[in-house]
Parts: structure tokens; sequence; C-alpha cells
């Protein structure tokens, strides 16, 4: 598929479909599309009245065009009230647009919306991140595809110039997007620490990153009992991944994001029972698959910031060999955790994780997981907590999150409930109570941090999706890896 940037007019173009974005309660003919009518024999108006469209955001239309006309088929979007529109507004009616040429068999596309805030460009990747995204199809694991690949060849964004970088951008954004979909979606049979490792390898070898793997001994010698405590039952071996992109020049700051990477968890001992879904827990390394996702795109993008993307990968699993409850685990700075649920796996991992990452030395941490279900009690399945130890951090990620089209929460440190983690007999235990649960859960991790700015997204809900959902079709979504993307580029 081509997504090419045009001076083209609507009044000049020639293919198969034309989409229009009209503002509700703006749907009158005038002006240009006064033009456009009577080229196309009265169909627009035709259009709006027999549907009743009124430019609703959410809201479409498509029909036939009839007679000779040099255009196949006309598309409405609707984009909602004018003084709410927003970068996402354009994203939003792009993916509604490329569903529409979709089901309308459509092979070229134009596409007419409203350049945001006098800025083609980002207006521009917008809808060409909407396109992208809206069309990915992940086929892999079916014998015979019930969908067929989308038929469309070229869509021409009209009235905006040949804008071929920032579409070249935003294509190597969403191939981030796409590689971290696909690691999601994948069964844990397929996605293993070992197959994880040698993604993050593939993207070093593509794209000229830097790789350190440790290996078990290599993780014992720096003394990572908790990421190694969860790591014991499984018989695959665990794999740290630490990937690093340095810019050729001197960087402006040095940041690092750590995902949580347990491709499948059980429960351990603490196993997960009936109607716990987890069937579903080949997504509990959505926080890694975005940490190489975002990995990939820095990768092409090459900003000025050099990035360090951790992965303490390893599976949760049962065995004799497995941690108990009541185990006492000693992580790398010496702190002393005492399980007391084997099932709250993934904040161990990261627990040797931010360890490692502050010993770099770094202006900035994010780290990023499914951690709790307490988050999508409190924020749903679409919106990701976010906790930080640091205002500016936390204002640079939602900046960013707007930016993407991605929604964030900031949720609150509450140091007094930390009370709830304390144990008799260990520096803390695993878990506190159930009230807050996501709370303390971030006040865990924050134990692992000393003084580098900080900043924990707990994206156990947007990471997958039931049903389409803006630019997200049901399943794996790859989220937050645009965020993460927007919060290096914009240093």
């Amino acid at each position: 598929m081509d997504i090419r940037g045009t001076d083209t007019s609507l009044l000049s173009w020639n293919g198969d479909a034309l989409a229009l974005g009209f503002f509700e309660d703006s749907t009158e003919i005038t002006g240009e599309l006064s033009q456009l009518e009577e080229k196309l024999g009265g169909t627009l108006q035709e259009l709006i009245t027999e549907t009743e469209f009124e430019g609703k955001s959410g809201t479409s239309a498509v029909t036939r065009v009839g007679g000779n006309s040099p255009i196949r088929k006309v598309m409405l979007v609707g984009l909602g009230k004018v003084d709410e529109v927003n970068i996402n507004t354009v994203r939003l009616a792009a993916a509604a647009i490329a569903r529409m040429a979709k089901k309308e068999k459509v092979k070229t596309l134009a596409i007419n919306l409203p350049v945001v805030n006098d800025n083609s460009t980002d207006t521009v990747a917008a809808i060409a991140e909407g396109i992208i995204l809206s069309l990915h199809q992940d086929n892999r694991f079916k014998s015979e595809p019930e969908e067929k690949a989308p038929l469309l060849e070229t869509v021409d964004i009209l009235g905006v110039g040949e804008q071929t970088e920032a579409i070249k951008r935003t294509e190597m954004v969403c191939s981030g997007v796409i590689l971290a979909r696909e690691l999601v979606a994948a069964p844990a049979n397929t996605v293993t620490p070992v197959t994880f490792a040698e993604t993050a390898q593939k993207i070093a070898t593509d794209y000229g990153l830097d790789l350190k793997i440790l290996e078990q001994e290599d993780c014992e010698n720096l003394g990572m009992g908790a990421f190694l405590g969860v790591a014991k039952a499984s018989d695959l071996p665990p794999k740290f991944i630490h990937l690093t992109y340095k810019p050729s020049k001197t960087p402006k700051r040095k940041l690092a994001i750590v995902g949580k990477s347990l491709t499948f968890d059980s429960g351990g001992l603490n196993i997960k029972g009936a109607g716990s879904g987890i069937e579903t827990m080949k997504m509990d390394m959505g926080g890694g698959a975005a940490t190489l996702g975002a990995a990939q795109a820095i990768g092409q993008l090459k900003p000025d910031v050099e990035v360090h993307f951790i992965c303490a990968a390893t599976e949760n699993m049962i065995s004799g060999k497995a941690m108990h409850p009541g185990d006492i685990l000693t992580a790398s700075n010496g702190k002393t955790i005492e399980v007391n649920n084997t099932d709250a796996e993934g904040r161990l991992t990261l627990a040797d994780a931010l360890v490692f990452a502050e010993k770099l030395e770094v202006d900035g941490i994010i780290d990023l997981a499914t951690l709790t279900g307490a988050c999508i009690i409190a924020l749903g399945d679409h919106i990701s907590g976010l906790w930080s130890t640091d205002d500016t951090l936390a204002s640079e990620i939602k900046t960013a999150a707007e930016a993407a089209g991605e929604k964030f929460w900031q949720m609150p440190l509450e140091d007094k409930y930390f009370e709830g983690l304390k144990s008799p007999i260990a520096d803390m235990k695993n878990t506190g109570p159930r009230a807050g649960g996501s709370i303390t859960a971030a006040l865990f991790l924050k134990q692992f941090i000393k003084e580098t700015p900080w900043a924990h997204l707990d994206v156990a809900g947007p990471v997958w999706a039931d049903k389409e959902n803006g630019v997200n079709n049901a399943g794996a979504t790859g989220f937050p890896v645009r965020t993460l993307v927007n919060w290096v580029l914009n240093q």
C-alpha cells in the first residue's frame, strides 16, 4: 500500500473512492463542495439526506456514484464538534475510512480531512497512522485466513503537499506497534524467553543497536534473586535482555525503558484457577513487547537520545523447583522480599530490572507492565495507570500520550499505603491488601529506584482489545509504543 501526500484538490482527483470529513452540524454543501457536488451529479446531498448524516463523531456513510463519474464511490466520515477537533480526530477518521475502503473493495482512495492547528505534517502522520494500524491483519496462525489482505493499493491525502518524510517516519513507528501486537498475540509456545531474546537480536542486527543478553549465571553473579526466583520453575532458561540505541553524536539525554516480560504466567504455586483468564496469560509480556516495539521504531528514527531497552524475560511456571509462598528472595540491591503470592511475579522481575537500569546512570526511567487487575478495576480497559516520582517526567509522558491518542491517568504514590507491604521477617512482602492494589504495586517498585526520575505505567487493560476500537482491531493493540516513541523524540 502506497500512502502519499499531494497538492491535488478534491475537484481534480480521479479514482475508486473519495473520502470527505464533515464537522457536526456543518454538512452544508458550500464552496468547493458545491463544485464537487455538480461534478458528482448531486450524490453528496442525496447521501447526506438519505442517511441523515450529521457529521457526529464515529458516524460514516458511503454510496456509489452514478453515471460516468471519474469517482466510483463517495465516503463521508463525521469529525464531531469543530471546537473539539484535535490530532486524534483525524487519526480516528482515517481509521474509519480505511475500514470502509476495505469493506467496499476500494483500490485507489483519496482522503480530504482538515489540517489540525495548521500543521500539515502532524496531520498527515496521524492519517497515515490511522490507515496502517486499522488495516493491520495478523493471520500467522491460520491455515486458511478468513480475511484476505486489503485490496487498497494507493491512498492520496489531498491538499497537504508531498509529505514523504512524515509518511516514512509514521511507517517506522507503525512497524514498532505491529511488532508489539504480534508478540502479544502469539501463543506462549511461540514467544518464549528464548525467542523473545531472538527478536531483540534481530532488532539489533537490522537497525544497528547494541545487544547484551545476560544468561542465568550472569544474573546470579549480579545477585538478581527476585528475577531468578520467578524463573526457577520453568524448563526454559531466563533471558535478561539489554538493547541499547546510541546516536551518532553526543546524546541530549540518556533514558531507559523497562518492560515486564513474562512470556507466560501460570500464577506459580498460587496457580490461576477457573475463570482467572489463565489462557490469556500469553499477554503478560505486553510491557516487554512494547519495549521491543519502541526499540525497533527508535532504531529506525535515530533521534539524538541514548535509549536503553531492558526486558527480564522468563515464564512463571510450576514444578518441584518453583518458589513457594512464604519464601524470601533477595533482590540485586540487597532488599529482601517475602513472597506471599507467587502470582505477583511481574514486580519481582521488574525489581532487579529497575536496579540494573538505574546503574546505567540515565536521566529518566519508565517501566511498563501488565501488572495488576486492580488497575483495570480502577480505570477500565482503555486507560493506563501512571505513577511517577517526578512531576516533569509525568508531564512528558502525558504530553507524549496525548499526541499518540493513548490514554493515561496519573495515580497517587501514597506512601502510607506501603504499610500494607511490610513484612515481620523481611524488608517487604510482594503484595499488600486488596484495597489500592495497583498503588501498592507501584510502591513496591519504587523501593528499587534510589534517585533517578522514574515512572511506572500499568498497562494491563489497554494492551488487548476485545473488539475494534479506534485504530485498533480486536486483539493485541501495541499499546503504548507510540507514547514511548513520542517521549523519546520530544527530548
